[in-house]
Order: C-alpha cells, then sequence, then structure tokens
C-alpha cells in the first residue's frame, strides 16, 4: 500500500506529489553531480553545464513549492485547531445542555408521579358505587374519560347533598314550628290550669258561705 493510497486529501496529495518530484529531482542532480566529479579533469562543456543548472533552478522551484505547502499545512492546521476547538466548545454546551435536559425530565417525572400518587381529598369522598350511578345517569355509560366521569360523579354528589341539605332545613323549620306551637300549648294549658284552680277555690269559698248562712 502506497502513501498515495493512505492519503485522500487533496491537498496533502499535491505536497507528496512535490516531495516526490523534488526528491527524484534532487537525485537526478546528485548523478550529474557525481558524473562531474568524475570527469573534473577535463572541462565540462556548455550543455553539460546547462543541464546542472536547469536542474539546480528546477530543484530550487521544488523546494520552493514544498516551503509554501509547509506553509499552508501549516496554517490549515492552526485553522483546523481552532475549528476543532469551537466545535469542542459547542458539543460541551450541547452536552451540558443534554444533561440539563435529563435532570429537567427527571424532575418532571417525579413531580408527575407524586401528582399521580398524591391522596387527593375527592378520593376520600362517600360517593355512591360507580355502577349505581350510571344506572342514575345511563348518558355516562359510554364515556371513557375517567376525568369527566369523576367530575359527574362529584357533581352528582354535590347535588344529592345540596338536595339533602334543602330537605334538613325544611324539617328544622318544621321542628322549629312545631317547638314553638307546643310551648305555646303548654303556656296555654298552664294559663287553664291557673284558671281552673281560682275557679275551684272561688267555688270552695262561695260553697263555704252558703253553708255558713243555712246554719
Amino acid at each position: 500500500m502506497t502513501s498515495g493510497d493512505i492519503v485522500q486529501d487533496s491537498f496533502l496529495q499535491s505536497v507528496l506529489s512535490a516531495s516526490t518530484q523534488a526528491r527524484l529531482d534532487c537525485e537526478s542532480l546528485i548523478d550529474l553531480t557525481e558524473q562531474s566529479a568524475v570527469s573534473s579533469s577535463q572541462s565540462l562543456s556548455a550543455d553539460t553545464k546547462l543541464h546542472l543548472s536547469r536542474q539546480q533552478r528546477q530543484l530550487n522551484s521544488d523546494l520552493a513549492s514544498l516551503r509554501d505547502a509547509s506553509r499552508e499545512s501549516i496554517f490549515e492546521v492552526r485553522m483546523t485547531k481552532q475549528s476543532t476547538s469551537e466545535a469542542r466548545q459547542e458539543v460541551d454546551r450541547l452536552h451540558l445542555h443534554l444533561q440539563n435536559l435529563y435532570y429537567e425530565e427527571r424532575h418532571l417525572r417525579g413531580e408527575i408521579y407524586a401528582c399521580e400518587s398524591y391522596d387527593h381529598q375527592y378520593q376520600q369522598l362517600p360517593l355512591i358505587p360507580l355502577e349505581e350511578f350510571l344506572e342514575l345517569q345511563p348518558e355516562h355509560k359510554d364515556s371513557n374519560d375517567e376525568k369527566s366521569l369523576m367530575f359527574a360523579r362529584i357533581n352528582h354528589e354535590l347535588a344529592e347533598r345540596e338536595s339533602l341539605e334543602q330537605q334538613r332545613q325544611g324539617l328544622l323549620k318544621t321542628k322549629q314550628s312545631l317547638i314553638t306551637d307546643n310551648k305555646k300549648r303548654k303556656d296555654d294549658l298552664a294559663s287553664l290550669d291557673k284558671d281552673l284552680e281560682t275557679f275551684i277555690d272561688v267555688r270552695v269559698v262561695y260553697h263555704v258561705w252558703n253553708e255558713a248562712d243555712c246554719i
């Protein structure tokens, strides 16, 4: 597997290509230098000198390209680090937000459970059995809404209690009226007893006087 198979980025591939070309030009220049060293006793031909000059310029051009690529890669690395840091900060922010959502979810679930398990006072009301209520009000037999059904049962119980309270108040008024009437009759009877005693006393005195006159 070659480096070209491993590196997929186009910029890095161009850097590898420039590096390879610089290496080849450098090797070619070394070969020409060695050949020139072998024939150093002889003067170099104009073509050889021109060829060496061209190879030198080509190598310098390759090295300049590598230096440019190096600077660009350093800039890209810095930009990548910056973008990575920003992305990490965003991930940390989202992670913290997610943790807050998890905490809020647990809190809300706890509140929901507390509400569902709360011993409401309406559950302790002495309501009539459901079957009896449905017989009295059959329009609720097909209702699947437990909340509405419970409201209907409570309203029915309230109406029954208000009716009973009105009956109780009526009976209390009747009782009070009977008590007042009985008291009046007792007072009348007491007055009648007093009048009767007075009448008896008078009759006794009158009878005594009559007997005295006869003697």
